[in-house]
């Protein structure tokens, strides 16, 4: 099994093509904004219906993404970067601290694996460039939030996160929705673990555009995406958000 203790390798091209945006404004800049590194953190664990994963969700008070539940984790600080780690390692020592941080959770870096990487597109007014770790949360700890930046936790089965989204009990954002879709076929997190971390990492650096009165978030690989034109004809591989629900795609 792959862990992040060894990322050389893992780590597939991140250079951005070219993308337009179109549509109304999405909270969105003229000037694009600088990405600044972070780190999330998926923690399962083996509960009695299967897989489940711990979420949090972000304090109604915070300005940036308030109310939204989200997968423990934050943007990379310099304490990550000391002894000359490079990116990769100051991302995976920035998933180590924000688990203890965000959910007073201890994880070893032998426990993480690689799983995807997040960049929010140019035009948002915050831009984070995120690598997303998973781990299997194996032994007894409990979780601990401090109530203020994050205000709530618990540990949901991912067909149980999305039906609450359905139903418009739970709100996500796309990376925490198609990360809920890749847990969904697991019934347990030996097998999980297993498939997710052999497997060549996503790589999301999303454009927007506006369809029909519908944001779609264009990937890598939809036809679309070079050109923000969500009509073309070809593969998809997008995300659209409308009325608060989200529908992923990726027929490539």
């Amino acid at each position: 099994m792959a862990s992040a203790g060894s990322l050389n390798g893992r780590f597939p091209s991140r250079s951005p093509m070219p993308c337009k945006v179109r549509g109304r404004n999405l909270m969105l800049e003229q000037t694009p904004t600088t990405a600044h590194p972070a780190a999330t953190v998926i923690l399962v664990r083996d509960g009695d219906d299967g897989v489940e994963v711990l979420m949090v969700c972000r304090s109604e008070q915070v300005q940036h993404m308030g109310g939204m539940w989200v997968f423990p984790g934050g943007r990379v600080d310099p304490v990550d970067r000391e002894d000359g780690a490079d990116s990769d390692q100051a991302a995976l020592n920035a998933a180590i601290r924000e688990t203890e941080e965000e959910a007073g959770l201890i994880v070893a870096p032998e426990q993480l694996f690689y799983l995807s990487h997040w960049t929010t597109p140019e035009q948002a007014k915050k831009r984070f460039a995120t690598w997303f770790f998973a781990a299997v949360l194996n032994d007894n700890q409990d979780v601990l939030v401090d109530g203020g930046e994050i205000s709530h936790h618990r540990w949901v089965r991912p067909q149980d996160a999305i039906s609450e989204l359905r139903s418009g009990e739970l709100r996500l954002m796309p990376p925490t929705y198609v990360t809920l879709l890749e847990l969904l076929p697991y019934a347990e997190c030996q097998t999980l673990t297993e498939s997710l971390s052999a497997q060549e990492p996503w790589v999301y650096e999303p454009c927007i555009t506006e369809l029909d009165g519908a944001f779609h978030f264009l990937y890598q690989g939809d036809t679309g995406y070079a050109d923000a034109d969500p009509a073309l004809a070809g593969p998809r591989h997008r995300c659209i958000m409308s009325d608060g629900q989200l529908d992923y795609v990726r027929e490539l």
